[in-house]
């Protein structure tokens, strides 16, 4: 068996731009000689994308947050086994848009279930599969939405939570930055596009030690 391949997700609020970067540093890595699997959550296979509809439905308003919690958990489970660590396995990059770092900030922090609980939730569904790589875009939550609607993006249950809880969000995600910095590196995502891949490249180039040509 050949060498283990990089985990790396990419996490922040709705609106910060982390999934256009993403795709940018397929392109950047493919370039370089890398197979890169670029994937998501909730979502990513097709098991996960079903209990992804369910998550996302905004009609599903009474969602307790436990429920929604296990949901993200089993989401993550099918979407790890299927996906994530055959591609790891086979010695490729994968690129995650959003993992466990979202549910302990949505879910743990957001709907206050606390981090701990949300992270036992997640430990059999994750197992030792922790990214290696962890990229947080930092940005106002009422900026993010601001740029949501100026898209034209119709909001999902989770982008209709409110201000209060976004700002809950925002707080968990920080915590866990503070609390992790070897994993997870802060980029400011309130600057210009060529900017803030500045800032997701030189964080993925020290990882991965690779030339700045």
């Amino acid at each position: 068996m050949g060498q283990r391949g990089y985990f790396i997700t990419f996490e922040g609020q709705d609106g910060a731009g982390k999934t256009t970067q993403m795709k940018r540093l397929q392109q950047a890595l493919e370039e370089r000689g890398y197979c890169v699997r670029m994937t998501r959550e909730p979502g990513g296979c097709p098991i996960s994308e079903q209990i992804r509809e369910i998550l996302l439905n905004i009609g599903n308003d009474e969602m307790d947050g436990v429920c929604e919690a296990y949901l993200y958990a089993a989401a993550r489970a099918q979407h790890v086994r299927q996906v994530i660590v055959p591609a790891l396995m086979r010695g490729e990059i994968v690129l995650c848009d959003r993992f466990i770092d979202s549910s302990l900030a949505y879910q743990g922090a957001g709907r206050g279930l606390g981090v701990e609980r949300v992270a036992q939730i997640n430990r059999e569904a994750i197992g030792e599969w922790m990214p290696d790589l962890t990229l947080y875009f930092s940005l106002d939550p009422e900026s993010g939405m601001q740029r949501n609607a100026t898209g034209g993006k119709t909001l999902d249950r989770m982008e209709a939570a409110g201000e209060d809880f976004r700002a809950r969000v925002r707080a968990g995600f920080m915590e866990l930055a503070k609390g992790q910095p070897g994993r997870i590196r802060v980029v400011d995502a309130d600057r210009s596009l060529e900017d803030v891949w500045q800032q997701v490249l030189s964080a993925v180039q020290e990882y991965l030690h690779l030339s700045r040509t």
